[in-house]
């Protein structure tokens, strides 16, 4: 319905009253409104408009997108969330797609295309059920009542625990993740870099970060069914909680990019740092080496100006002597002389501000023979303090009003080196003394590939970090909806509501998945999937399969998309953390029922007066 303040042609008299519009609800409002199944319908077909949009990048043949600005920038990329991003998207059910595809990106860090398609497919089916007369309370309940059944049936049936991972299965999580980007073909060297990345930032866990991985792994809210396995579950629990669990912060992997060379020429500066600044001037030296005595080169990052000191803004001198304007000028001097002389004197051997350095206080750093950088980046600097053991200062003022440099603030390390990396130079600080860090120097041909390698190995880091902590793994490749496809199908059989109907069209909708994987892959998805799920149902029937299969191993069974058939995904390596299948079925799950529960929408005019 359509609601407009307009003036009438004849105005009313003035001691009488406009009569409301029969038809309508008497709300008057300036704006527009629309209710029931026509607002249902413009929110699925702009949720199935933005899935369109991501679906042929799904997979590991998937297909990439070009995204220009207004402004003629391009982007070319297949990472979903980064896709929806750069997209305007005004529709509001649309955009509740858009913050998934994020909160998918921040939370896992891969799976954003899936989660989005997954979504959208249960929006169309959810809303063909109101067609049907089915009302929406049921569909959201039976969507909540599938997904519940749904996650316990993964974490009993499909997770593979690891318990300590070799290296084997984290490079095929990371290949998994990466076949589907640019870095696919070169899977091999890029998984081994991003395991290695990761696993040089070991710390270990506090207790509050094994909670998280306890709620987020092996605990995650639906109870496995049953007293024996809950009381099983929880010992199983008790003993992993005595083990030392660690944590691995991505922050601590610093990604460079570097123009040219081959994609294969990047590489991991293990327990070192990579930070893109240039020597200030060129009579300092390229190099800072440890001392004989084994004393550690030191380091001190600043975030303020070494400048000379210059007089507040509204400050007024008068001056009777003009030789005292000499002093005053010399003052200035000294007081930048004697901050970096209380910095030297530290101990410092490398100086790294955020800030300018002007050219006398550059001569006293020459004289010192100390390395020294200007502008570099405020968050680089952040990396490298945690990285050193040192701190960032942004003052020399201490308590008494003084100015004096804490010689706790320095960082340490073991060199420090200028390396020319293609067309500029770039500082090397190696052997950091903190905790540990890294940096993965990006080689590539231009600014578009060097960006979606960022991209790609950002998903592969994220995939092996949630690997490591919490443990466990899945089969990929379709293997994990097909499998909870059929076992939703049997579990609506024992439904006796109406909600029945709602989770097998829950069940059909996870198909979309293998279905979406075939059809980019150019395959026939009908039979694929058709295959696909006589396999994992007989398996689940506990029937041998016809190929010989064991039951036993059918539930790991997914598409093999490069010779269009079904194989054993476990045993093939494709494989992906079981937090990121768990958590992608509740976010698309509560996306769906967000926009389901929507039955009205009102859009207020853009004018002032009554909309205000």
């Amino acid at each position: 319905f359509f609601f407009s303040k307009t003036k009438p042609k004849h105005p009313p008299l003035p001691h009488t009253m406009s009569a409301p519009n029969p038809a309508s609800t008497g709300l008057f409002i300036n704006g527009q409104r629309e209710t029931g199944q026509d607002v249902r319908v413009g929110n699925v077909t702009a949720a199935l408009a933005v899935a369109n949009i991501v679906k042929s990048s799904l997979g590991p043949v998937g297909l990439d997108k070009m995204l220009v600005d207004d402004i003629g920038d391009v982007l070319i990329t297949n990472d979903g969330a980064t896709i929806l991003k750069s997209l305007e998207v005004e529709h509001p059910a649309a955009r509740v797609l858009v913050d998934l595809a994020n909160l998918q990106d921040q939370e896992v860090g891969d799976g954003t295309t899936s989660v989005v398609i997954i979504a959208a497919e249960l929006l169309r089916r959810g809303n063909d059920l109101v067609k049907n007369g089915i009302h929406p309370t049921t569909i959201i309940s039976g969507y909540r009542s599938a997904l519940k059944a749904a996650v316990s049936h993964i974490k009993k049936q499909m997770v593979v625990n690891v318990s300590d991972l070799g290296d084997e299965h984290l490079i095929n999580a990371a290949k998994t993740s990466m076949s589907s980007k640019i870095i696919g073909k070169e899977s091999d060297f890029f998984s081994k870099l991003a395991v290695d990345a990761v696993k040089s930032v070991k710390m270990n866990a506090t207790s509050a970060d094994v909670a998280g991985y306890e709620a987020m792994g092996g605990g995650g809210g639906e109870a496995p069914a049953g007293g024996a396995a809950a009381a099983a579950a929880s010992a199983a629990a008790a003993a992993a909680g005595k083990k030392q669990r660690y944590k691995y912060p991505l922050s601590a992997i610093h990604i460079l990019k570097a123009h040219g060379k081959s994609s294969m020429e990047s590489n991991l500066i293990d327990g070192g740092f990579a930070i893109n600044a240039t020597r200030a001037a060129q009579g300092m030296p390229t190099s800072v080496d440890a001392s004989p005595d084994g004393q550690p080169v030191k380091i001190a990052m600043l975030d303020m100006n070494l400048q000379r000191h210059r007089m507040g803004m509204g400050v007024q001198v008068i001056v009777k002597d003009p030789a005292e304007i000499e002093n005053i000028k010399k003052r200035e001097m000294d007081i930048t002389k004697e901050r970096i002389r209380k910095i030297i004197d530290a101990g410092a051997r490398v100086v790294l501000t955020t800030k300018g350095v002007d050219d006398l206080c550059m001569k006293y750093f020459v004289e010192a023979g100390i390395i020294c950088a200007r502008r570099c980046d405020r968050e680089d600097l952040k990396r490298l303090a945690k990285a050193t053991g040192g701190r960032v200062v942004t003052t020399m003022a201490d308590m008494e009003g003084n100015e004096t440099f804490d010689t706790a603030c320095l960082g340490a390390c073991d060199s420090v080196r200028e390396v020319r990396i293609g067309d500029g130079e770039m500082l090397y600080v190696y052997g950091c003394k903190g905790h540990g860090a890294s940096t993965v120097v990006l080689r590539g041909a231009n600014e578009y590939m060097l960006d979606e390698m960022d991209r790609a190995l950002h998903d592969s880091l994220c995939v092996v970090k949630r690997m490591l902590e919490s443990n466990t793994l899945v089969p990929g490749g379709g293997a994990a909806e097909a499998a909870l496809s059929v076992y939703l199908d049997d579990y609506a059989n024992t439904i006796k509501t109406r909600e029945q109907m709602v989770i097998q069209e829950y069940a059909d909708a996870l198909l979309v998945i293998p279905k979406t994987l075939a059809v980019n892959a150019a395959k026939d998805a009908s039979e694929l999937v058709a295959k696909l799920r006589s396999v994992h149902a007989r398996g689940q029937h506990g029937e041998d399969d016809a190929a010989g299969e064991a039951p036993s191993s059918s539930k790991y069974m997914g598409l093999d998309l490069v010779e269009g058939t079904i194989r054993d995904n476990l045993a093939a390596g494709v494989v992906e953390p079981a937090i990121s299948k768990i958590k992608s079925l509740r976010f698309a799950t509560e996306a769906a029922i967000t926009i389901l529960r929507i039955d009205d929408r009102i859009t207020l005019n853009d004018n002032k007066g009554l909309a205000q």
